[in-house]
């Protein structure tokens, strides 16, 4: 996990979007971290990242359908809170998130300014 986030911030940095990285960051984590638990099959989690059209999107898949709705963790819960993580960030940046139409993976779109993009 720790080349994926260092690879994302690197892309964020050429990219002229290293203020979205600690954000970008949690995302991409949350939604890997997501997969790999909740992976039944143990397939293989893919990531992709690519800015086009003035939106950043993240997606993360695992080959297994699935519900991807935000839970309401209890207080003292140690798991459940990670989409509701992604949900408020996504909100933050006037951005969205949601399943994939085979509800394999999620992604998450920020916007961002056309002014502060590079590639």
């Amino acid at each position: 996990m720790q080349e994926v986030r260092r690879t994302v911030k690197q892309r964020l940095t050429y990219c002229g979007l290293s203020d979205l990285a600690d954000d970008v960051l949690l995302v991409v984590s949350e939604l890997i971290t997501n997969a790999i638990r909740h992976n039944s099959r143990g397939t293989e989690v893919s990531f992709l990242m690519v800015l086009r059209d003035e939106l950043l999107l993240v997606i993360v898949t695992d080959g297994t359908p699935a519900a991807r709705d935000p839970q309401q963790a209890r207080e003292d819960a140690e798991h459940g809170r990670g989409l509701g993580i992604v949900d408020a960030i996504a909100q933050e940046h006037h951005g969205s998130w949601g399943a994939t139409s085979d509800r394999t993976g999620t992604w998450c779109e920020l916007p961002v300014r056309a002014d502060r993009s590079a590639a």
